[in-house]
């Protein structure tokens, strides 16, 4: 039974995020609802899963099927049927032990934020507006205690049973075009995380938070330590790497 890897991108505005759930529409359904045409029955195993309103650019799934399939077909294929906020950029064979989700050894997000008093209306969707002004030495301060193995159960939504130790490898704010540009990449995230460790960030560059706090909010793994989570939208899972 061949294994396939697709690699994709979407905008995450129209969706309820990538898991199938009852009675909303789901990044997961439609495309799986698209293989479904081709293959037959299907379940994807994502990389990382992202919630609703977040985007991607560098996402991956990878599939079984009982037959074989011309990749490239396949990939014309599921573009003219999932629509145009979502792209489909390669389908491939891969080994049998790949796995999108446990094959991978890290995953980058970004997430942006305009800085200005007034904001593009074009950029609404995929930006965070903040007119405060921001100190980017201060927000870098607060992120570079985030590197390194931490529990993150301040920085994320608790899921029963499962660990909210990750290791961060790299976690740096720059001013990009415009923008303020957040890169955090880890061996893998829990949810929420980054949208929570961005918030932080925002509120040290406003200076509603001392940068050296972070190390005791990382230790009080108390989800209410933390200064909740930045709009959805600014996030964009950006690589996953194997």
């Amino acid at each position: 039974m061949p294994t396939y890897r697709l690699d994709f991108g979407y905008d995450g505005s129209g969706f309820h995020g990538y898991a199938v759930q009852a009675g909303v529409r789901t990044v997961q359904a439609v495309l799986e609802e698209a293989l479904f045409r081709i293959t037959g029955p299907v379940t994807t195993v994502v990389a990382g899963r992202t919630d609703a309103g977040v985007h991607t650019r560098g996402q991956v799934v990878s599939f079984w099927c009982d037959r074989e399939l011309d990749t490239e077909r396949t990939a014309r294929s599921l573009n003219k049927m999932v629509g145009d906020e979502m792209v489909v950029r390669s389908c491939r064979v891969v080994p049998d032990d790949f796995d999108a989700r446990f094959s991978a050894r890290s995953r980058t997000y970004r997430y942006r934020v305009v800085n200005n008093p007034l904001l593009d209306p074009l950029e609404r969707h995929v930006v965070w507006h903040v007119p405060h002004p921001l100190d980017l030495d201060a927000m870098n301060a607060a992120a570079s205690h985030f590197i390194g193995l931490h529990d993150f159960a301040s920085f994320c939504r608790r899921a029963e049973g499962r660990s909210t130790e990750r290791t961060v490898l790299r976690a740096q704010w720059e001013a990009v075009d415009g923008h303020l540009v957040f890169d955090v990449c880890a061996t893998s995230f829990c949810r929420q995380m980054v949208r929570s460790l961005v918030a932080v960030c925002v509120d040290a560059g406003r200076g509603k938070l001392d940068p050296h706090t972070v190390p005791d909010i990382i230790a009080a793994r108390d989800r209410n330590a933390a200064r909740g989570a930045a709009p959805p939208h600014g996030l964009i899972l950006w690589e996953v790497k194997y």
